[in-house]
């Protein structure tokens, strides 16, 4: 086991994402960490209940050849994700350039835009089908039960490349989420 050496990384920064595409630290190991389906982080088996250390983390988070790990400049530790390892909790409804438009938040207040800074679709996890969200560095969020009943109530009939059937429509572009029979 492997435990992430977090030197210069502080709770007071944990809002900024670091530029972990540029750094090619080594691997050091495996670190007993899970990223459960249900959200919660936890380590060596306790559920970590700090969210500002929750969202420190996920500002290192990278994903590469279906692994997650968690990486510093120097160092590079394989974390283990159930599902999805962010989830949306909270959405609203706002005006950009490209029109009316979702607004999605993370547990970990990650902002994402429907249409511009991400996609949503349909996916499966242990045969239960789920709406997800695309994040950086192709990872995905698990969009809430709460917040996808929410969206259901601006739902429209759109046609996309996938067929026609009901979706939702965010800065301009439509996204199929059931499609007609």
């Amino acid at each position: 086991m492997s435990n992430i050496e977090l030197k210069g990384f502080s709770e007071a920064t944990s809002s900024v994402l670091p530029p972990v595409h540029t750094w090619t630290p080594p691997f050091c190991g495996d670190m007993d960490m899970v990223i459960k389906a249900n959200g919660d982080w936890c380590h060596e088996g306790s559920k970590i209940k700090r969210p500002a250390m929750v969202t420190m983390f996920s500002r290192i988070l990278w994903f590469e050849h279906g692994e997650y790990f968690l990486m510093t400049p120097v160092e590079k530790v394989r974390i283990k994700v159930d599902d999805a390892p962010f989830h949306v909790n909270r959405w609203q409804w706002i005006e950009t350039v490209c029109g009316r438009a979702i607004e999605f938040r993370t547990q970990t207040e990650d902002v994402l835009v429907l249409g511009v800074d991400c996609d949503i679709w349909m996916g499966f996890y242990h045969e239960e089908e789920r709406p997800y969200i695309s994040m950086r560095y192709g990872m995905k969020a698990l969009v809430g039960r709460n917040v996808f009943y929410g969206l259901a109530e601006s739902l429209a009939e759109v046609e996309t490349s996938q067929g026609r059937g009901v979706g939702v429509i965010s800065a301009g572009k439509s996204y199929l989420l059931m499609q007609d029979a």
